[in-house]
């Protein structure tokens, strides 16, 4: 029974800071189509601009508490407003090119972010441990878990019903339904796509750059780090189907319990699994588990 809480703990936390990622990224595709490659960039982004001004905010001998309104308030306005520099400077020069040019730009983004981060904070790792341990830990059945890490599938439960209820019951949302069923009709229909295109871009990389704060004082800051993680939200979304929010939240549930399983249980697969577990979904559902249905075009 511990183990199989271990497995089901670890696996939610993980499948939690996957959502949040990959949430971002399957959000910019289904309505820009554009594969976002930058969005490791702004995941990197967001942890080193939360870890230091965490660090700052704790050298300055403030009230320990707000140190998280710090953490996630420079995350999210340093992931917004690179957002608008690309999406403004460069993307809308590119909308309705081939899918392939879209990954080829991003892939140059990507690669022009990581070094204008290391430009900016430097090669050193940043450490933000302070709101980690300030929420202390909590045992159960003899097995002590980090209350943080509770808290991070709390802070997913929440994106994913804002995101829901935003797409869903508001108005906005169902403009931004109109532009993803048909960008050219929604256009001809009077709806400002452009400005769509950058609220939802911006909506993308501000959650992309959430994430990386929320991780940051889980673990070192160290460059790099963004192209790693994208790959494991490509393989999210990629498995629940491009696109679609519940399909990157089945898919974060799927990669999370594999990898929890495999660490627990077969340790030297653990990288290999959620791979395999990708293959498989494709072998059998080639648009993924969730995918959303175009419209065909006469």
């Amino acid at each position: 029974m511990k183990q199989l809480l271990a497995i089901l703990v670890d696996g939610s936390v993980y499948a939690s800071w996957l959502f949040i990622i990959s949430a971002g990224l399957t959000l910019i595709y289904g309505v820009m189509r554009i594969l976002n490659m930058s969005h490791g960039s702004f995941y990197a982004l967001g942890a080193y601009s939360g870890a230091a001004m965490v660090g700052w905010y704790f050298s300055t001998g403030s009230v320990p508490w707000f140190s998280f309104v710090a953490l996630i308030g420079a995350a999210l306005v340093a992931g917004i407003t690179v957002g608008l520099l690309v999406e403004r400077g460069l993307l809308r020069f590119m909308y309705g090119r081939d899918e392939v040019v879209m990954i080829l730009v991003t892939y140059a983004v990507l690669l022009i972010m990581e070094d204008a981060i290391k430009l900016a904070f430097g090669v050193e790792p940043y450490f933000a441990y302070q709101p980690y341990t300030m929420l202390g830990r909590s045992k159960f059945m003899g097995l002590s878990f980090a209350n943080y890490d509770f808290m991070l599938i709390g802070v997913s439960i929440l994106i994913g019903l804002a995101l829901w209820y935003g797409l869903n019951r508001t108005q906005n949302g169902k403009l931004l339904r109109v532009v993803i069923h048909d960008r050219e009709i929604a256009g001809a229909l009077g709806i400002n796509v452009s400005k769509i295109f950058t609220i939802t871009f911006l909506i993308g990389a501000g959650i992309g750059a959430l994430a990386g704060a929320l991780t940051a004082p889980g673990l070192s800051v160290v460059p790099g780090m963004g192209i790693e993680v994208i790959v494991l939200a490509f393989a999210v979304v990629v498995i629940g189907g491009l696109g679609s929010i519940s399909g990157a939240l089945v898919g974060a549930l799927i990669v999370g319990m594999a990898r929890a399983t495999a660490v627990h249980l077969y340790p030297e697969v653990e990288l290999f699994v959620i791979y395999a577990v990708m293959g498989l979904v494709l072998a059998f559902r080639p648009q993924g588990l969730f995918a959303v249905a175009n419209a065909r075009k006469i």
